[in-house]
């Protein structure tokens, strides 16, 4: 089954897929508070098609949070982003949301994807 927001990281310090990063998918309720909806690790080859199930997807806004500092610490590196978090609006919940992240220890950057 794939859920219907995914991610996929690519370490462009090191050329290849970032695997083994934990990935947290939150949804703002209408306090604001941000509540998990998901969690998981990027595979082999960096991605995550596994966050949230079709019955729990909704309209609004969530978060999506990788935790860098552990993924790097693991490779010997000294990054500076402990944590990257990406906020984005679902507005049509009969769309695939892919949300990629491009890292790298001093950066990253990140689109809507297909």
């Amino acid at each position: 089954m794939t859920s219907p927001i995914t991610t996929h990281i690519l370490d462009t310090a090191r050329g290849e897929p970032a695997s083994g990063v934990t990935v947290t998918l939150e949804y703002r309720d209408a306090s604001g508070a941000f509540a998990q909806v998901g969690i998981g690790e990027t595979n082999s080859d960096g991605r995550l098609r596994t966050l949230l199930s079709d019955d729990a997807f909704r309209i609004g806004t969530y978060r999506m949070s990788f935790d860098v500092r552990s993924y790097h610490a693991a490779l010997g590196v000294d990054g500076f982003y402990p944590e990257v978090a990406i906020i984005f609006f679902v507005s049509d919940t009969s769309e695939h949301y892919h949300v990629p992240l491009l890292l790298s220890p001093f950066g990253y950057s990140t689109y809507r994807g297909s």
